[in-house]
């Protein structure tokens, strides 16, 4: 069987995807995108995301916007 690893980017990038394309709005919490992954890789999905200060209750804007901090 095959495991795949799953980078805070990887699921930021499935995530922006999923929302730029309709599939899933911005406000919904972010354990909405655990269903587009298989199902045996979803606790360690859900631990990368644990380890970067995201719970599965935020909502996916949270982790789609890269804030971007303008030096005035």
């Amino acid at each position: 069987m095959l495991t795949l690893t799953y980078s805070i980017d990887l699921i930021k990038d499935e995530a922006r995807h999923l929302v730029e394309n309709g599939t899933l709005n911005c406000h919904q919490p972010i354990s909405s995108i655990c269903r587009f992954f298989p199902a045996r890789e979803r606790v360690q999905i859900e631990k990368e995301l644990e380890l970067n200060q995201f719970l599965l209750r935020d909502q996916l804007i949270d982790l789609v916007n890269d804030p971007y901090w303008d030096n005035d």
